[in-house]
């Protein structure tokens, strides 16, 4: 993986080969954002450059073998940590091969994406488990292969359990000579303290829209609409913005089923808010969720409306319609309600609760919300 390759970023990139540039590297560094701003393509073309013979002042090569070793995941002092299902298997080494397989299909991946590779009937929590912490002790502990720097990138680092960070304490603290860790995780807080405090913080921000509008042009045929309301709704996720351009079709459906739920629960129109309960029950859990996203974007994109003159809002001319009417019904008195009532129902939905009893509570608190404006 090059800097190249990474999509935006810009700004990080300069930090990084600045670093190898200096010779002033920090022993142990925490990638802190989202999969989708680019972690893992981040750490992977740091390593490259770290690691490439003919490295330039903006990149590496991409062709000496060192760098050939890094773009296979075969480099020998390059070694990955990252969550696995324990019931399955109990260290990460166990699924190198689909790891590989993943790296290699798509750079930008998240927990969600793994865990469908390595457990896909059953879809289990992944966890960095004890026994993982042993092993990268021993890995760190014996030379480099290759007289350059150790590294270990930790991906998914918030999934460790607590048993392995505190394991890791030590050797993050006093680790062997030319020993480099790389800590990405998309949720900092979830981190032991202690962990944080032996790292240095490197906030990867989100893609701007430029670079993020850009990548998908180039992967996907897309219309202006399209693009605008997808680059506000994935806000500089990339992997978000991919899956919400795989579903177009789901798409113009969460529009119609949001629209037509606005519509009966402004009438009070109790049948009909029953009906469109039933009509969305119907959709399964998975698809809900999406609904449920999509309905948070519609109401913050109200909000700016209202707000912002509406130079900031971001939808299709589909969309742009219906918020012509509808978006005054969204104001202070109630865009709480609404946002903390949606995100009950994601929440609630994710633990298997009756999604029929949970769209009825809803529809009857979205007529009131709506009355309150």
């Amino acid at each position: 993986m090059q800097f190249k390759d990474v999509v935006g970023q810009g700004e990080v990139k300069q930090r990084l080969i600045q670093e190898i540039i200096t010779g002033k590297i920090s022993h142990a560094q925490l990638f802190a954002g989202k999969s989708g701003f680019g972690t893992l393509p981040l750490a992977l073309a740091f390593v490259q450059y770290l690691y490439c013979e003919n490295k330039s002042e903006t990149d590496s090569c991409g062709s000496c073998p060192s760098c050939s070793k890094v773009e296979k995941l075969e480099h020998p002092d390059l070694h990955f940590a990252f969550p696995i299902v324990l019931a399955i298997e109990k260290t990460s080494d166990a699924f190198m091969k689909d790891w590989r397989a993943q790296v290699k299909e798509n750079h930008y991946f998240d927990i969600k994406d793994w865990v469908r590779t390595i457990d896909p009937k059953s879809e289990r929590s992944p966890v960095i488990g004890t026994e993982q912490s042993a092993e990268i002790i021993k890995k760190l502990t014996l030379k480099s292969y290759e007289g350059n720097y150790k590294v270990m990138i930790i991906w998914g680092a918030d999934e460790m359990n607590t048993q392995c960070a505190n394991k890791l304490l030590k050797i993050l603290e006093e680790p062997p000579e030319k020993t480099l860790f790389l800590l990405l995780t998309e949720h900092p807080d979830r981190l032991l303290t202690t962990i944080i405090s032996r790292t240095q913080l490197i906030k990867i921000p989100k893609i701007d829209n430029d670079h993020l509008a850009q990548s998908l042009r180039s992967s996907f045929q897309i219309t202006k609409d399209s693009e605008q309301s997808v680059l506000s709704r994935s806000e500089g996720n990339l992997i978000e913005a991919e899956r919400l351009l795989a579903a177009v079709d789901d798409h113009e459906d969460n529009r119609l089923l949001f629209v037509k739920l606005m519509r009966v629960c402004y009438k009070k129109d109790v049948l009909e808010m029953l009906n469109w309960s039933d009509e969305a029950a119907l959709m399964g859990r998975e698809r809900l969720k999406q609904f449920i996203d999509y309905s948070l974007h519609m109401i913050r994109q109200s909000l700016l409306r209202n707000y912002t003159e509406d130079q900031l809002t971001r939808v299709s001319d589909e969309e742009n319609e219906f918020l012509k009417n509808f978006a005054k019904f969204i104001t202070g008195n109630n865009v709480f309600d609404f946002m903390n009532h949606f995100n009950d129902c994601h929440y609630h939905l994710e633990r298997n609760a009756n999604a029929k009893l949970l769209l009825n509570d809803l529809c009857f608190n979205v007529m009131r919300y709506i009355h309150k404006a």
